[in-house]
């Protein structure tokens, strides 16, 4: 076992590919894809907890990363600065943008409505500012929110981690962590639209503070780490924090909208969900890392479960598109197409699992023609650009 030394020898080691966390992807994809196609069916919130799931695993693994390649170029002119911020934004930009922009192109050429009016907003990556300037959603586009989050969180959080000295770096974690429960909390206090607090980058720092406390752990207090995550506990204990606060949230009175947004938001929603769903994240994510046994092991480390969390970023970027329930006409083409099958085989719409099976098979296709086409081979430019 590690010592809490803080060599860079340590840091730099533990830059391995961690195989179970592209099972913990596939789970939060999942649980955003099952939101979003079975809404009025299953009113679970998972998508928010899928979500939060990416969060905090962005925050440990670009966290790790960071702190690695800090540590790795200390000894060159001005800390290595210049290398660190092109090494970083060149890898991220090169995993991020191509299938991004490829995506709001074409559907612009197709006049896709929201694209085609807010293409400014959406090719900024400012999805989520336009959402909580308007309070209003933006039907096929509504997802792109999180991925705006998350490049708003890396325009700032690389120099930040560079200037701050590596023993504050804990500190810094808990300041984003207690300032995102803070900002939510006065959100809700002054009665804005319940989901300005959801959706911009701010109040989601709790998820991304608590990933790079993770990560801090990781690399420099191994120790800690595995006396943290050793144990699944503490996973059971997050979701039954969770489960609470969904339960007691319908219990309470709801606080009327000002915009008539739709849904059931008190102070226990607007507020303490996404710290419970952070958490769950927080001690899922790590006891991956130390690596699950038993079922769970044979989940994350299945095959299919590997694959699907290889290409869930095509996975989440496309299944919108596909279909949502809460946006998606009756005249889109998966519709359509699918009208089209039953009438030839009409025992399919006996049930919805037929049609659920539909829509997955759509969007794993778009997303493997998207990562073997696109992803994959330039990911694979990122070798010119090590940290």
């Amino acid at each position: 076992m590690l010592t809490t030394s803080t060599t860079t020898t340590t840091a730099r080691a533990t830059l391995n590919h961690l195989r179970q966390l592209d099972g913990i992807r596939f789970l939060a994809v999942a649980m955003v894809l099952f939101d979003h196609w079975m809404s009025g069916r299953v009113e679970l919130p998972l998508g928010a907890l899928g979500v939060t799931i990416f969060f905090v695993l962005s925050g440990f693994l670009i966290t790790r990363i960071l702190l690695s390649s800090k540590d790795k170029l200390a000894k060159e002119p001005n800390g290595g600065l210049g290398k660190y911020m092109k090494t970083f934004y060149i890898r991220r930009t090169l995993r991020i943008f191509p299938v991004y922009y490829l995506t709001l192109f074409v559907l612009y050429l197709v006049n896709e409505p929201p694209v085609r009016r807010t293409i400014g907003w959406l090719a900024l990556y400012a999805t989520n500012l336009y959402m909580a300037y308007y309070t209003t959603w933006m039907g096929t586009v509504d997802h792109l929110w999180s991925l705006a989050v998350e490049e708003q969180v890396y325009l700032f959080f690389p120099l930040l981690l560079f200037i701050v000295p590596r023993k504050l770096v804990p500190a810094t974690a808990i300041l984003m962590i207690v300032g995102a429960v803070a900002m939510r909390y006065v959100l809700y206090r002054a009665r804005l639209p319940w989901f300005i607090g959801y959706v911009t980058m701010p109040a989601c720092l709790d998820s991304f503070g608590l990933g790079a406390l993770m990560a801090f752990w990781w690399l420099y207090q191994r120790d800690r780490f595995e006396t943290v995550f050793r144990h699944s506990i503490w996973i059971w204990l997050s979701i039954a924090l969770l489960t609470f606060i969904v339960v007691y949230t319908k219990i309470l009175p709801a606080i009327p909208d000002a915009t008539g947004l739709p849904g059931h938001h008190n102070i226990m929603s607007d507020v303490w969900e996404r710290l419970a769903a952070s958490l769950i994240g927080f001690f899922l994510i790590g006891r991956a890392v130390i690596g699950f046994g038993g079922p769970m092991k044979w989940i994350l480390e299945h095959p299919v479960s590997q694959y699907m969390g290889r290409i869930s970023y095509g996975l989440y970027l496309y299944h919108n598109f596909v279909f949502n329930v809460y946006h998606t006409q009756p005249t889109h083409f998966s519709l359509r197409a699918w009208r089209r099958i039953t009438d030839i085989l009409p025992f399919l719409d006996s049930s919805y699992v037929f049609q659920f099976s539909y829509f997955l098979a759509i969007t794993v296709l778009l997303a493997t023609i998207s990562w073997y086409l696109i992803e994959r081979p330039i990911n694979n430019l990122k070798d010119r650009f090590s940290y």
